[in-house]
């Protein structure tokens, strides 16, 4: 049974071998070309800083419909927690209005996870790829890495640490260090990077609904979950993940700068920037009806002068004053 699951599991994974180690050779090659050498640390850290590049490049169609998909559950909330009052004691017909909900907004409650799922294949693969060639050097080599280059990546010593060394597998000092330093690196990252979504580009409301408190889950848990199994992971696979994260950093604060979700504080921040610029403000149709109200009030409080005949068409013609009667002396 073991030998039929691991045969599966060897057929699923051997063309992400080819895959991880076709992009890491070819920025290897690259590397090499411009002069770097080939047995170099950095030159195999800059290859996996490539793969990472070109992993996520590849992953920014998904990442944009991640977003729409995290704005527009960020939006419904007020719309799910009058569901949720008024079916809460039906779970069928919660279940069944609020999968009607996701689907005349277009919004997917697991495109969130997406991103992170679609790159644990690669994260694996490229940490086989690496473990092998440590503990088999070139009997370990997989995917189209030849066994002069399994050799090559096992050897490579990158700030006094070999790549291919784990915190837990280490002898040497320096390894341990640096594996801890990219440890914390990795948590630290995928913390702000969470935090960074919850503070910036969530409306008030939805930060009490069900879907704020999976996002707090995910804030605390992943990283720690992370920090544990990091003293695992070869110092190669701690750099392709801290650099990933720092990617996701760079480009959801990207996204929140330029296109956060209406009634957060990115939203109003992006309101003041463009004011200051002059820009008029049209994303937020609460806003602008908002200003278009002041705005008439404001005109109603400051009539326009009008002339004197204006005037007289407005109120009408002024009786003529009346002289008082004369008194009869005979009277």
């Amino acid at each position: 049974m073991f030998d039929f699951l691991s045969s599966i599991g060897g057929a699923i994974m051997t063309p992400l071998y080819y895959f991880v180690s076709g992009i890491i050779l070819g920025w290897h090659w690259l590397f090499e070309q411009i002069g770097m050498d080939p047995d170099a640390g950095w030159t195999w850290v800059l290859s996996i800083v490539g793969l990472t590049i070109t992993i996520r490049a590849m992953l920014i169609p998904l990442f944009v419909k991640q977003i729409n998909s995290s704005r527009n559950m960020q939006l419904i909330q007020p719309q799910l927690q009058e569901l949720r009052k008024k079916y809460g004691h039906d779970r069928e017909r919660f279940a069944q209005e609020q999968m009607k909900l996701f689907q005349e907004t277009g919004t997917n409650p697991f495109s969130s996870c997406m991103p992170l799922l679609l790159q644990m294949p690669i994260f694996f693969a490229l940490f086989r790829v690496i473990d092998q060639a440590a503990r088999k050097g070139a009997e370990g080599a997989k995917g189209f890495l030849s066994g002069e280059q399994a050799e090559s990546l096992a050897n490579a010593q990158w700030l006094g640490g070999k790549i291919a060394d784990t915190f837990l597998s280490s002898e040497h000092i320096e390894t341990k260090i640096i594996a801890m330093v990219m440890v914390i690196a990795m948590c630290a990252t995928q913390f702000f990077t969470q935090k960074q979504l919850m503070a910036k580009n969530m409306p008030p409301e939805a930060l009490n609904g069900p879907f704020a408190q999976q996002q707090k889950i995910l804030l605390y848990v992943l990283p720690v979950v992370f920090a544990v199994s990091g003293v695992a992971f070869p110092l190669g696979v701690l750099v392709y993940w801290t650099t990933s994260n720092l990617w996701t950093m760079g480009q959801q604060f990207w996204v929140i700068r330029n296109n956060p979700a209406p009634g957060t504080p990115a939203f109003k921040a992006k309101q003041d920037r463009d004011r200051a610029k002059g820009k008029l403000v049209q994303d937020d149709p609460i806003a602008e009806a908002k200003a278009e109200a002041e705005e008439q009030k404001a005109k109603r409080q400051q009539p326009k002068k009008k002339t004197r005949d204006q005037r007289r068409k407005t109120t009408g013609p002024q009786p003529k004053p009346t002289k008082p009667a004369k008194e009869d002396p005979d009277e």
